[in-house]
């Protein structure tokens, strides 16, 4: 059987290792984009000097050859299902036996007046990386519209080679559709350490060129015209679906697979970031994490040779850095807040670290966390989600969670009085604490 996967991310990559390790089908891989799979959320360190593009690769490239997985460099134009056939741009043309989709997200542009000008882009892959490079050659402002991940990596990469950069977003703080105010705040402040200027309450209306069609300022909503010689683009991702509308696939937001990443068609599959996945209830999402990409990408690599498994993705979490702040989250943290749940958070007075356990009103159960600053495991808070461990033993334990390195500040007594302090009738929790080999640990 020959499978053939299109796209070479986390997602295609995991399914191609996985359904070697479990077969001897003939595999090829296509990307367009790059020769080998590399580490896309390492694009900001090529950029920064950090990193050669070679030293984003995860493994030898002798690597492929010898697990007889064939590399293709080229750019799909269509997908033939009827005729199980896909057609390069050169016009060549592969037969497959089955088709796996791995191709991706693309950056969200909205139409915007001048949004084509030169010296306006997003950043998802290695093209845009280098035509990133080709746009900030000589720049003195730039200015980012949208918050996220991709938008403060972008502010921090910009940052790098002294560029003014002024951060647009529509929301009261950043990352507002995700974090809660309090964390917000916390990021903007850090942003602001960095020489980033956060315009909150802020949209893009029009991006203005010179002669040369190059951006030479934008206008916000608010009618003020900020020069730049730059614009990053990130306000979100979506699923990249054109190869599949073009060939005829069923889609709405992303390629609509079920459970077991299945499309309609019995010889096609869906994974990673292109993927919309309808469960048992009906309900639709899209998950475009590197995390999920690799869970799907083993998942649906056993259905493949032949022991159909659903997609199960557990415990939500992910983890980022703002700068040089830690971010992780475990658990379900809404940035609307949900009527049955009550919240803890805990900020220390720096301004740099802090903490929120979000849990239900009626019992107390945990149902989601996050901190900023402070180095939590995932698998212990991982097992107390799914043991529904209530607040006062989250507390209680909490020593059992931290792993940051000895001689860093430990911020858990604080945390316990202070909850010992929400309600002074229920009996007082004592932390339980870890045995240390180094003394003086501060606290």
């Amino acid at each position: 059987m020959h499978i053939v996967i299109i796209g070479n991310g986390i997602a295609g990559i995991t399914t191609a290792r996985h359904i070697r390790k479990q077969s001897d089908h003939q595999i090829t891989v296509i990307s367009g984009e790059s020769d080998y799979f590399y580490s896309r959320p390492a694009l900001m360190y090529i950029y920064m000097g950090h990193m050669e593009q070679s030293h984003t690769e995860p493994y030898e490239r002798s690597f492929w050859e010898k697990n007889r997985i064939q590399l293709k460099r080229a750019w799909v134009s269509k997908v033939e299902p009827q005729a199980k056939l896909i057609t390069f741009k050169d016009g060549s043309s592969m037969d497959y036996d089955t088709l796996v989709l791995a191709t991706g997200s693309q950056s969200n542009f909205f139409n915007w007046p001048g949004q084509d000008l030169k010296g306006v882009q997003g950043l998802v892959n290695l093209q845009d990386l280098a035509q990133m490079e080709a746009n900030t050659k000589d720049v003195k402002q730039a200015v980012i519209v949208g918050g996220g991940l991709i938008g403060i990596e972008m502010a921090e990469m910009l940052r790098t080679r002294h560029i003014a950069v002024r951060f647009l977003v529509r929301e009261t703080h950043y990352w507002g559709n995700i974090l809660r105010r309090e964390e917000g705040l916390l990021v903007g402040r850090h942003m602001a350490e960095h020489h980033v200027q956060l315009d909150t309450e802020t949209q893009l209306k029009e991006i203005v060129g010179d002669e040369q069609g190059r951006v030479k300022a934008v206008i916000t909503d608010k009618g003020e015209a900020i020069p730049c010689q730059f614009v990053g683009i990130t306000a979100g991702v979506h699923p990249n679906i054109d190869l599949a509308k073009a060939s005829q696939l069923e889609t709405k937001r992303g390629i609509l697979v079920n459970q077991f990443l299945e499309t309609k068609d019995p010889h096609i599959y869906a994974v990673g970031d292109c993927a919309e996945i309808t469960d048992e209830q009906g309900n639709h999402r899209v998950e475009q994490l590197w995390y999920t990409g690799r869970m799907q990408g083993e998942a649906l690599a056993k259905t493949i040779c032949g022991a159909r498994t659903a997609y199960n993705r557990g415990v939500w979490f992910n983890s980022a850095k703002f700068f040089d702040i830690e971010y992780h989250t475990y658990g379900q943290l809404l940035a609307q807040v949900p009527d049955w749940e009550r919240s803890f958070y805990r900020e220390h007075a720096n301004g740099k670290q802090c903490i929120r356990l979000v849990y239900r009103a009626d019992d107390q159960v945990l149902t989601g966390m996050n901190a900023f600053g402070i180095r939590y495991r995932h698998q212990v808070f991982e097992r107390w989600l799914q043991e529904k461990r209530t607040l006062g033993y989250v507390f209680e334990h909490l020593e059992e969670a931290n792993f940051d390195p000895e001689f860093f500040r430990r911020f858990e007594e604080q945390m316990v009085h202070q909850y010992n302090r929400m309600d002074p009738n229920q009996p007082p929790i004592k932390l339980r604490k870890k045995r240390r080999w180094f003394l003086g640990v501060g606290a």
